[in-house]
């Protein structure tokens, strides 16, 4: 068994969450495919797998080795593409990469931005997993991630890209009826609007600019609507039907064309950060690297332009 061939299997132990999963995704026997797990510990020198009866699951070492196989294969992958196409041009591009986003944020921002780079590159393909949840990179095989919150301290790269605002909006129509909330404590007494129906009541955080401290308020609203996503909950809004929380970008379209008004704007905790985050290695990747200086400046301008419009 060569290198290569260990590396395939060890990453579809790692993509099924087993070995014996594995072995029947590849019609391989559970001894090459165990055999090929414990030849790369060896030339590691390092575990790679955490394994029990039932499942597996990757050590920090493996983290970091897995990355690897999955860059090396990918760029063989494009090697061997290119020259099934008959491709001689070395600067054409061609492979593919995988990116993953929150819903909206991947819907109005990113894939607009992905789009025009398959049409520049026409050789090159893209999976877009738009999610709202974490998705971890090496387990999922996604090369690249955009996300929207602090980051804790890792061995992934982050390029921050800018950040967003988490807003409170109404509809004219439903202030000039119910009046606006001058703090947040009077949401209590208006139609709220949640983005999480399985709660009965949300949390929704203020900071007090005028506090010396700038103390952080939270405010237990029970929804008069409680929908599933932020969508909804703006649509609603849009309708006159109560008051919505919403990220500045999904909703900066409504507020310029005066659908939805900012109340509580005093009342803003602070801003959320956006980033790029990538494995180091996979930047050798010629379809990695390229998308990756061709998203990064048109993102921070589409997130710098918000952040404009929100002063």
């Amino acid at each position: 068994m060569d290198r290569l061939d260990a590396m395939l299997i060890f990453l579809s132990v790692v993509d099924k969450g087993s070995l014996v999963a594995a072995s029947r995704a590849l019609g391989r026997s559970p001894a090459t495919v165990t055999r090929a797990v414990t030849l790369l510990e060896q030339r590691s020198g390092e575990r790679l797998l955490h394994r029990s009866a039932r499942r597996v699951r990757l050590t920090d070492s493996g983290e970091r080795h897995a990355a690897v196989y999955r860059s090396v294969l990918a760029e063989l992958s494009e090697v061997e593409d290119a020259d099934k196409r008959g491709i001689k041009n070395d600067s054409a591009l061609s492979g593919s990469f995988a990116i993953t986003a929150p819903d909206l944020f991947g819907r109005l921002k990113l894939l607009p931005v992905v789009e025009d780079f398959l049409a520049e590159h026409p050789l090159v393909r893209a999976r877009v997993l738009l999610l709202n949840r974490i998705v971890n990179l090496v387990d999922e095989g996604v090369d690249m991630a955009v996300r929207l919150a602090p980051l804790p301290d890792s061995g992934i790269v982050a390029v921050r890209l800018g950040e967003v605002r988490r807003l409170v909006c109404a509809s004219p129509g439903y202030i000039a009826r119910c009046g606006a909330p001058q703090t947040p404590a009077e949401l209590r007494a208006h139609a709220c609007l949640g983005e999480d129906e399985a709660k009965e009541r949300e949390l929704w955080q203020f900071v007090d600019r005028g506090s010396p401290r700038q103390r952080a308020i939270s405010v237990a609203v029970q929804p008069r609507i409680a929908l599933n996503g932020a969508v909804a909950a703006i649509d609603a809004a849009i309708r006159g039907n109560g008051i919505c929380r919403a990220r500045c970008y999904q909703v900066i379209e409504h507020l310029a064309a005066g659908r939805l008004v900012r109340v509580l704007s005093a009342f803003e905790p602070g801003p959320i950060p956006v980033n790029l985050l990538f494995h180091r290695v996979p930047r050798r990747n010629r379809v990695l690297r390229a998308f990756i200086d061709y998203a990064t400046p048109r993102l921070r301008a589409e997130l710098t332009a918000i952040a404009a419009a929100m002063v």
